[in-house]
């Protein structure tokens, strides 16, 4: 998920974290196409020759890193191989013993998406909802209300013991959210 890795000391690291953990990839899913969370994607792919899945409409996002680099002054960011398939609200992806469901919380980023684990409580969050905070909206494709009413249709309607494992910042609960976080 996420390939976010810019220096190759990081993927260095991702190579020997998975190899430790006698792990084999079988595809790079995002949650969504911002700089931060696919500046790795050509790299994991090449290194484990794995498909890219993305939501459809995130495509617009991919499609413009290499311009949105320019805009950071961000050097030597490789074009992302084009995504290979697509995922929708409610698809569950299985791999291994690992079953995992799509949910479209657009608002962040055109398309992006959490996927959560029900067996395991978890929710690989991206840049939705943080400890005490929210994903930001004013990038292009941004939009605060939206974000804001797919959060709590899509997040907030888990169970509140959910392990939330942030794009950044340490990890919180669902629960936590719904009554501390000064967003809502």
């Amino acid at each position: 998920m996420d390939a976010g890795n810019y220096f190759p000391e990081e993927l260095g690291m991702i190579k020997d974290w998975i190899s430790e953990m006698n792990l084999k990839p079988v595809k790079l899913i995002s949650t969504h196409s911002h700089l931060d969370h696919v500046f790795g994607n050509k790299s994991i792919i090449d290194l484990y020759n794995i498909p890219l899945g993305i939501h459809p409409e995130d495509e617009i996002t991919l499609d413009a890193l290499e311009r949105t680099a320019q805009l950071y002054s961000i050097p030597n960011v490789f074009k992302s191989p084009a995504p290979s398939f697509y995922f929708n609200h409610g698809e569950v992806l299985s791999f291994g013993n690992t079953e995992i469901e799509v949910r479209f919380v657009p608002g962040h980023a055109p398309g992006h998406v959490v996927f959560v684990n029900q067996k395991e409580g978890i929710v690989i969050n991206g840049d939705c909802l943080f400890a005490g905070s929210i994903g930001r909206t004013d990038l292009p494709g941004g939009n605060h209300d939206l974000l804001i009413t797919k959060i709590k249709e899509e997040l907030f309607t888990l169970p509140e013991d959910y392990i939330v494992y942030t794009g950044h910042g340490p990890e919180t609960t669902i629960g936590i959210e719904k009554s501390t976080n000064p967003f809502f």
